[in-house]
């Protein structure tokens, strides 16, 4: 209970675990952000000392826009005080950012309290397996939503992700959590990367299940280590242990082929652990058949077989669909319901989404952006394309530079022919980054010229890659997926690359 708060303090105030609040009186409030332009009248902003910019140095806009109290880091506190406020209260506390998903979770009734939450983390494979586990769930009777890096759903209504970011800053991670609440969800899934972990972004979202994917380097820029990125997964876990949450049972949900999800379980401690993979695991898939409509398993769990079915292409995706029916299962769904749900998946926006206007090469949307993922998308392709496999890629500024050859070894093993375009190249120079790209591609064995040509533009990028294609070829466009803008210094520029692909086909004629 944080000082001074009193019988009347507001929710927001009695959820803050420690606080003291410095001057005024602290109210109900409407709202709650980080973000002074989203200030409304009588809200709340929280001063965030981010690494690039200071929240403080936005309280005055705040206090303009009408909040009606701030929340201060107690360690900066000093430099606050020439801009306290008649009328505005000011809160300080120990750390903004958790202070933020305290706040907020008091602020929308502790929403995740009401629901069973379960979180997915992992490198690759998050986003298919958060929207699986959420069909899974709802097919066999447990209406759930959904927050990942495409979409949010409150299990009735769907809207796209414009955010850029994986995870939502934690006051919207409880806004969208009260939304599914009060449109009668009884589950949730948070697709949690590892920086919204480290950040707090899922603090307060008393998790029941926690799911693991695998681990490959990434976010190396942002964690400074393996080790480090590693242990921000794991914090899901730890997660576990302290949730209250609605009255159902815990489980940690991990891949048996994925070496680090013997620090998931130990993370987890005490809570029963459910594997699953190719090898050795509680349910595990075999006789594996892959075919133009998707894939064709066996799942067993212990003596129990039955044959699946899933739209989705690629062995990982097979992984991801027993990472599902695990989560159903630990929730007491028949382990057949799970499976026979597998066939009824109706896929994710922008993941391996084909685009048909007719033309004679197929083209396929992915948000392939790391090496594995490249590797894991072009070995798909590859099989299902009879003549060259064409790929417009790039990379992500101010993101783990890694990716950058990674991800360029990759195209140069899996594919015919690439176009290098411009990936939310933020405030980095645009034409290093592609350079870098460039490099790492002709380190690789592509030619310039011949085999990968640069085109800064994506729009161009996208049409120079459909000249160059022909019948029984496949265009794959990555990096981008279901985004709707183009990050380039601090704009975001309109863009939604499915809709690109289509204006361009049209254009041509389907041809």
């Amino acid at each position: 209970m944080p000082a001074s708060s009193g019988a009347e303090a507001p929710p927001w105030l009695r959820a803050l675990t420690a606080a003291e609040v410095v001057s005024g009186v602290p109210a109900s409030a409407p709202d709650i952000t980080h973000d002074s332009r989203r200030v409304v009248a009588g809200g709340i902003f929280v001063a965030i000392p981010g690494a690039k910019v200071d929240g403080a140095s936005f309280i005055a806009a705040a206090i303009a826009a009408g909040a009606g109290a701030i929340i201060v880091q107690a360690d900066t506190r000093a430099h606050r005080a020439p801009l306290l406020s008649p009328g505005v209260a000011f809160v300080a506390v120990p750390d903004a950012r958790a202070a933020l998903a305290e706040a907020a979770s008091g602020l929308y009734g502790e929403p995740a309290r009401s629901l069973v939450t379960v979180g997915v983390t992992g490198t690759d494979g998050k986003t298919t397996t958060t929207h699986l586990i959420a069909h899974v769930l709802s097919a066999t009777g447990r209406r759930c939503g959904y927050l990942s890096s495409v979409a949010f759903s409150d299990g009735v209504r769907t809207t796209l992700n414009a955010s850029h970011m994986t995870t939502l800053e934690a006051s919207d991670v409880q806004r969208e959590l009260r939304s599914a609440v009060d449109a009668g969800a009884a589950y949730a899934v948070i697709e949690a990367s590892s920086i919204g972990l480290e950040l707090h972004r899922v603090d307060r979202c008393e998790f029941r299940v926690a799911v693991f994917t695998n681990l490959t380097p990434d976010h190396l820029d942002f964690h400074g280590s393996m080790e480090a990125y590693l242990a921000a997964k794991a914090r899901l876990f730890a997660l576990l242990r302290s949730s209250a949450g609605a009255g159902a049972p815990k489980a940690a949900v991990v891949n048996a082929d994925d070496p680090a999800s013997a620090a998931m379980r130990a993370a987890a401690g005490g809570v029963p652990a459910i594997s699953y993979g190719f090898g050795d695991a509680d349910i595990r898939a075999h006789d594996i058949e892959r075919d133009t409509s998707g894939m064709r398993f066996v799942a067993r769990m212990g003596g129990e077989e039955v044959i699946a079915r899933t739209p989705l292409p690629g062995d990982y995706n097979v992984a991801n669909c027993l990472a599902a029916v695990a989560v159903a299962v630990s929730q007491g769904a028949r382990f057949s319901d799970a499976v026979a749900a597998l066939s009824g998946f109706p896929g994710v926006p922008g993941r391996m989404e084909l685009i048909e206007e007719g033309q004679p090469y197929r083209v396929v949307v992915d948000i392939a952006s790391t090496e594995p993922a490249m590797r894991n998308v072009l070995a798909v392709l590859r099989p299902a394309t009879r003549g060259k496999l064409i790929v417009v890629f790039g990379a992500a500024g101010e993101r783990d530079v890694g990716r950058r050859s990674g991800i360029a070894h990759a195209v140069a093993a899996g594919a015919d022919f690439a176009v290098v375009a411009n990936e939310d190249p933020r405030r980095e120079d645009p034409d290093a980054i592609i350079d870098a790209i460039a490099r790492a591609l002709a380190a690789s064995g592509f030619e310039e010229g011949s085999q990968f040509v640069r085109e800064p533009d994506r729009r161009r990028a996208i049409a120079l890659a459909f000249e160059h294609a022909g019948p029984g070829d496949t265009v794959l466009l990555a990096g981008k997926g279901t985004e709707q803008s183009i990050v380039v210094g601090t704009a975001h520029l309109r863009w939604d690359e499915r809709q690109v692909a289509r204006q361009l086909l049209r254009r041509d004629g389907g041809v």
